[in-house]
């Protein structure tokens, strides 16, 4: 139990003050245990860092691939605008994962190529996940695209664009004008 207590308040500090900032002194105080206790749950404060960030990972391969799962898909326009509402309001609104998004922007440095890593696997998860619907909603003339890479550039673009958002501007009117106005462009281009 104090292990995850240790763990949650480690996301809330890692993101408050990002990986050099957050001390495991606050951790401690915030999980309420004294800060040698961490030492018996985690090696030190990359180990703990790396933990939290590989389940804020978890969390957002679970939740997408959920979504994937249990939406109708039959409606190329609905399905991806929905997606997109869904996964803009996930790193808006979970904790773990407005962590797990800074730190894939603010990694600290030395731990980039583990944390880029972890980063990559799971936009490949995602782009795996509309590569399946896209190459569907291509053959049954849906929308009209050369092939499934250039629909999943395109559309993880517009993802992008929204994260940059949500981590730089933190404005939900900004966040919200921009997925308007690149949906409606994207749209049109792949529908007509």
């Amino acid at each position: 139990m104090k292990k995850e207590e240790i763990k949650k308040a480690a996301i809330k500090f890692f993101l408050q003050n990002g990986f050099e900032g957050a001390s495991l002194s606050e951790i401690a105080e915030e999980a309420g245990i004294k800060k040698a206790s961490i030492y018996s749950h985690f090696k030190g404060k990359d180990e703990l860092f790396l933990e939290v960030l590989r389940e804020a990972k978890a969390e957002e391969i679970t939740r997408k691939a959920y979504f994937f799962e249990k939406k109708n898909s039959h409606n190329p326009e609905t399905f991806l605008y929905e997606y997109l509402l869904y996964t803009k309001e996930l790193f808006q609104e979970n904790e773990m994962l407005k962590f797990w998004l800074r730190m894939g922007f603010f990694p600290p440095l030395h731990l980039y190529d583990v944390i880029q890593k972890e980063v990559l696997e799971a936009e490949q998860f995602q782009e795996e996940l509309i590569a399946q619907k896209s190459s569907k909603w291509i053959e049954h003339s849906q929308i009209y695209v050369k092939d499934t890479n250039t629909f999943n550039l395109a559309f993880t673009g517009i993802i992008m664009a929204i994260m940059v958002e949500i981590v730089y501007f933190n404005s939900e009117k900004r966040v919200d004008d921009k997925l308007e106005a690149l949906w409606d462009v994207f749209w049109k281009g792949v529908s007509s």
